[in-house]
């Protein structure tokens, strides 16, 4: 019997336990990988410029913007479209 793509779809919902596991562990040995360039490193490695509005991290190798966090209100918001992998050890 086939399956359908509809029967199986849940909302965003139904992972937030596993974000929430994801999101608690130590990040600053996760491994990242650059989408521009496809340097691998770790997140402590990574080069890090902290402003009022924001923080910006750029990859080492070729100083391309991987992520852009940004805090305020109660609120986080994080861009990762710079970071095409991140592997982190689950504890």
């Amino acid at each position: 019997m086939k399956v359908q793509i509809e029967e199986m779809r849940l909302d965003g919902n139904a992972i937030g336990g596993l974000l929430r596991e994801i999101f608690t562990v130590e990040m600053t040995s996760a491994v990242g990988t650059c989408a521009s360039c496809g340097a691998v490193n770790e997140v402590g490695r990574v080069q890090v410029y902290s402003h009022a509005a924001g923080t910006v991290v750029r990859c080492p190798g070729c100083e391309q913007v991987l992520m852009k966090i940004v805090r305020g209100g109660g609120r986080c918001w994080v861009d990762m479209t710079g970071v095409r992998c991140l592997e982190f050890v689950l504890d």
